[in-house]
């Protein structure tokens, strides 16, 4: 007998092993969307739908909903209470039709509308259960969002040159935090003129909500736009206020702008649209052992330096000096409260309105030099600033400059800042430290990339 309970106890044991083996080989204890489907059917899981904006979606059609029974049913009441009232009123046929249309008709073409709008999920190939959606397709309402994210098919049903069947255009993931505002930013009319809300747009910018929708309407340009100077005098000579719009600024012209107006509506880089002060940066011998000559960069590598990126804050003047030595410089910028975009722009050279929160838009090993100032300091997160380092590193060449210009921070932070410059093995040119204040110390250096020939 004690033999035969051996026995079954094992049997019992072997059993339960085996079931436990087929619900993990299943998918019961790791997550499987197949052994889902099979148990649960197709329609129940959705792969990459975003259930969350279908219920948002649809929680607004019922509020629309409940809000127009709310509305009729309170009708009926009064009604009822008035009953005597009414009796010996006569409603006309004219008020009663506006009463159907204005209470019932378009509270109910409203929540139609919303309900078309909300797209569903689509089964892919033939015999295939998996469901998928338009990204973020039920997020908003403004129609011409929708259009815009919404994929395009090629007309002739082939590749396109990209080797795609369909063009995705793009959309900041941040643009679901701020779908208010985004939606505001893409309510027009179609063909006609734009509202004037570039500072709405930079805010959704900054936010990271970028890159932002393209839009189909007409830009805005200041009332009396004059061609600019020629580029021999466009250089050095404040630009015509004329050709600037001026209504998102606290100043109405350029002479406004002078670092001795508290109220010029800005506080980075101070003294930028004052030419006089611009004229000596780069070029003249200072006290600061940190600030570096044009002439010093450009004799470590001469002759190889010809195209650059300026990433900082300003008006264009190191892209001026360098300009003066045969070499392209692009400019970033932000109007940051005052038109520092417009102002390259207006001197002849290339703006590019761009925020940390982007991907470069350069290919790979494309750059002779990169230089910054008075831009990424002690303020940013070490995270996001390895983020933005490595994307330099991307588009510098091997054998291309770094120039870091007056990177200030924190003394006691420094050592951080100093392993994040260090940690890509450029070779050092020049590496000057320099106290700014008792608790701050500036950093500039000269670092070139190595081959890294793999």
């Amino acid at each position: 007998m004690g033999l035969l309970q051996i026995v079954l106890g094992g049997l019992v044991i072997l059993v339960s092993i085996s079931s436990l083996f087929k619900f993990y080989s299943a998918g019961f204890f790791l997550h499987n969307e197949d052994i889902c489907r099979h148990f649960y059917g197709g329609r129940d899981v959705y792969e990459g739908f975003d259930i969350r904006a279908l219920t948002a979606r649809v929680g607004e059609v019922l509020s629309k909903m409940e809000s127009l029974q709310d509305k009729l049913e309170s009708t009926v009441q009064q009604m009822e209470k008035n009953k005597a009232v009414l009796d010996k009123t006569n409603i006309s046929r004219l008020e009663y039709k506006k009463f159907l249309e204005e209470e019932v008709i378009q509270p109910l073409y409203n929540a139609h509308i919303a309900l078309r709008q909300i797209r569903l999920p689509r089964i892919e190939g033939i015999g295939n259960t998996s469901m998928k959606e338009e990204p973020l397709i039920n997020t908003f309402v403004i129609e011409e969002i929708r259009k815009y994210i919404t994929p395009k098919e090629n007309r002739v049903g082939k590749i396109n040159i990209y080797g795609t069947e369909r063009i995705y255009n793009t959309l900041g993931h941040a643009c679901v935090l701020w779908t208010k505002e985004l939606e505001e930013y893409m309510d027009y009319d179609i063909g006609s003129y734009c509202k004037d809300d570039w500072i709405l747009a930079q805010k959704l910018m900054i936010n990271g909500c970028d890159p932002l929708p393209r839009r189909r309407c007409l830009t805005r340009a200041s009332k009396l736009y004059l061609k600019p100077y020629p580029i021999n005098e466009s250089l050095w000579r404040l630009p015509d206020g004329r050709n600037v719009r001026w209504s998102n600024y606290q100043c109405r012209n350029f002479e406004c702008l002078s670092s001795k107006n508290p109220k010029r509506g800005y506080s980075k880089c101070a003294g930028c649209f004052e030419m006089e002060k611009e004229k000596l940066k780069w070029v003249t011998n200072t006290s600061l052992a940190v600030d570096f000559l044009i002439k010093d960069a450009l004799a470590i590598k001469p002759g190889e330096i010809r195209i650059g990126l300026d990433f900082g804050v300003g008006t264009g003047t190191f892209a001026a000096r360098m300009r003066e030595q045969n070499v392209t410089i692009i400019s970033t910028a932000l109007n940051l409260g005052a038109p520092f975009s417009e102002m390259i722009a207006l001197r002849g050279l290339v703006p590019l309105y761009l925020t940390l929160n982007q991907r470069l838009p350069f290919f790979d090993n494309t750059m002779d030099l990169i230089h910054t100032t008075g831009f990424m300091d002690g303020w940013i997160d070490l995270l996001l600033m390895d983020f933005i380092l490595f994307d330099w590193d991307r588009i510098l060449r091997p054998g291309g400059l770094l120039w870091i210009d007056r990177f200030f921070c924190k003394r006691k932070d420094l050592d951080d800042y100093m392993y994040m410059f260090l940690q890509f093995r450029y070779k050092k040119h020049k590496w000057v430290i320099s106290p700014k204040s008792k608790d701050e110390v500036f950093l500039s250096a000269l670092l070139e990339k190595p081959p890294r020939s793999l």
